[in-house]
């Protein structure tokens, strides 16, 4: 048997992520870069639930859904971006085959959280300009915590089929994932196995689970602009539509750019792919933050605050251990 064919019966036990591979000479670049931009995300989303949950005057739904939506960025990234970092500046590409089918579980899970909170936010914007007298009424504490619940529970129930079938695959061709991570699609390419169950799963599943709650958002959203454009005054509708500017343009981005990925051809993973699929998965979360603290005054304002605290801390440790110690020597 020649040495082809031996290959080709043999059981992969671990991928090799080949990442930027095509872009030899700008590894070093792209790892101080991918580094730059996980930090920040992990300290501005970081920032953000630090101060929602610490200031009272933000114990209110929207800021509710924003302190998990930043929870969930840091969740996103640190599924993907570690492993990158160190195909890149450490050249370790291999994953154990339980590792990457963990990696695609966790990212699957977290896009589809992603999916389900912007729609309890949809809903929370809905309310508040639609029905505003009944805001606190029907978005009481109960209402919002449920939401939540669901969002992460059927999200993390979503990929278990995937997770399920794939597990069962058989990847005896080749083991080099031409991506930067274990993508559902990129394992797909790689089974020697039929994947005709996988792909029926992953339609009945994208159809009525993921695109529900995309149509969820438009829904919302056209009752919003309908409620708007009704208020007579200039002045009205601008405050109006700021109350769920922030919202709507990270909607216009995750959904933006979940097509561009998930609408192409999967045929090849080219460059151009690829870092349409960082954009998605790194940018979008670094930007989030920015957007609600740029776009909220009350939150940008109690930023400030917490950011002023944050800076001065260690200086208002060290004055207090000053004091102490000048105490006890006395």
């Amino acid at each position: 048997m020649g040495e082809r064919e031996k290959m080709n019966h043999t059981k992969v036990t671990e991928f090799i992520i080949l990442g930027f591979y095509e872009l030899p000479e700008m590894q070093p670049l792209l790892f101080l870069l991918f580094l730059i931009i996980y930090l920040m995300c992990l300290s501005g989303n970081l920032l953000i639930i630090f101060t929602v949950c610490s200031d009272s005057h933000l114990h209110s739904p929207m800021f509710f859904f924003l302190s998990n939506l930043s929870f969930l960025e840091i969740c996103y990234v640190t599924v993907t971006v570690p492993k990158l970092l160190a195909v890149l500046i450490a050249q370790n590409k291999t994953i154990s085959f339980m590792h990457c089918l963990i990696q695609m579980y966790m990212f699957t899970a977290c896009t589809d959280v992603e999916c389900y909170l912007l729609t309890a936010m949809a809903y929370d914007r809905y309310v508040a300009i639609c029905k505003p007298l009944h805001y606190t009424i029907i978005m009481n504490k109960k209402v919002c915590i449920i939401l939540v619940i669901v969002s992460w529970t059927v999200s993390f129930l979503n990929p278990l089929p995937h997770f399920t079938l794939i597990s069962q695959s058989s990847f005896c061709s080749s083991n080099e994932i031409n991506h930067f991570f274990c993508d559902m699609t990129a394992l797909m390419t790689l089974s020697c196995s039929g994947t005709y169950v996988i792909e029926t799963v992953n339609y009945i599943e994208g159809s009525l689970l993921a695109f529900t709650p995309f149509i969820l958002t438009v829904i919302s959203y056209v009752y919003i602009i309908s409620a708007i454009l009704k208020i007579h005054s200039a002045k009205g509708r601008q405050k109006a539509f700021s109350t769920c500017s922030s919202h709507l343009t990270v909607v216009l981005l995750f959904y933006g750019t979940s097509f561009g990925v998930y609408m192409r051809p999967k045929s090849t993973y080219s460059i151009d792919l690829k870092l349409i699929t960082v954009v998605y998965i790194t940018v979008i979360p670094l930007l989030n933050p920015l957007i609600y603290s740029l776009r909220n005054k009350e939150l940008k304002e109690t930023l400030g605050k917490t950011t002023r605290r944050i800076i001065f801390l260690p200086e208002l440790i060290k004055c207090c251990t000053q004091h102490l110690v000048a105490t006890f020597q006395r």
